[in-house]
């Protein structure tokens, strides 16, 4: 799949705080379309709401954000636009700074009004291709790196302007490293997330999220068992002519990707060999005491 021929949207959140599935909600979010027109030059198309989070915005958010209750007070709630939002992301390859907090935000809300993520084509954080590239820089802050890529940053803590420094970030950076017109080549450069090689023990299914379609987690969610996943990566099956891969590099590689980026960090950092007797226990699952 040729990845220049899908909108590529960046994406910011602001919020009152930082706990998505507590007490914490969205009260801007923005989300930039870049596209190259047919003199390959990048075009951009805004879009951005303010939202009422319906609890009061802190006062260190509004000194940080200039956006106070009052300028909400108005505003939509989140359940007005998502579906919109939801369309915006659906099939484009999203881009974020530390997507992590932005998503788990995203997520939320979504699930508050009875939605699921959309799981867009691919999912890339700027915030790792700014460690990836510039290793021994200092700071990877959204304004950091772009003045290290000539990137103009005005008004940075409101979503459309950091969600455009964002995407003008990832756009130099595709240009510099001249990536592949191809999803995959893409995904493999970023380190990002796409969907799951079709046919494989994983899936996406609507309205319930990714989940394994087959063996003893089946129809669970996948994020529910990252040890299975570890195991995936590595499982191996004897034929006649010896030991082989149980699931194709690509199931494995998306496998491996995913963990690397989603995963709770407790399935990498096991480091078992090919022998059975090494998956039967793991030191994270608990007994109760008798």
């Amino acid at each position: 799949m040729q990845w220049k021929h899908l909108p590529i949207v960046a994406l910011d959140t602001e919020t009152t705080g930082f706990e998505p599935f507590a007490d914490d909600r969205m009260i801007e979010f923005a989300a930039v379309v870049f596209s190259w027109d047919d003199d390959g030059r990048i075009v951009t198309e805004d879009h951005s709401w303010l939202l009422n989070p319906q609890i009061p915005i802190p006062r260190k958010v509004t000194e940080l954000t200039g956006i106070a209750d009052r300028d909400v007070a108005g505003a939509p709630l989140f359940a007005e636009v998502a579906e919109e939002i939801h369309s915006l992301l659906r099939n484009a390859v999203t881009v974020a700074h530390n997507f992590p907090f932005d998503l788990n935000f995203m997520v939320a809300e979504f699930e508050r009004v009875g939605m699921m993520w959309p799981y867009p084509v691919a999912e890339i954080d700027t915030l790792e291709l700014s460690k990836k590239h510039f290793p021994e820089a200092p700071k990877h802050k959204l304004s950091d790196m772009s003045k290290r890529l000539d990137v103009v940053l005005e008004g940075a803590h409101r979503a459309t302007n950091d969600a455009e420094a964002c995407g003008r970030c990832f756009v130099e950076l595709v240009r510099r490293h001249d990536v592949e017109d191809d999803l995959q080549a893409l995904l493999e450069w970023a380190e990002g997330i796409g969907r799951p090689p079709g046919g494989g023990p994983i899936a996406l299914h609507e309205g319930v999220g990714l989940e394994f379609v087959e063996g003893q987690h089946a129809n669970s969610l996948i994020g529910e068992h990252p040890i299975e996943l570890a195991w995936m990566a590595k499982a191996r099956v004897r034929h006649d002519n010896g030991w082989q891969w149980r699931y194709p590099e690509s199931t494995r590689q998306w496998i491996r990707r995913w963990l690397r980026v989603r995963g709770t960090g407790v399935a990498i950092q096991s480091k078992k060999s090919f022998r059975a007797e090494d998956w039967v226990l793991d030191s994270c699952n608990s007994v109760e005491a008798p």
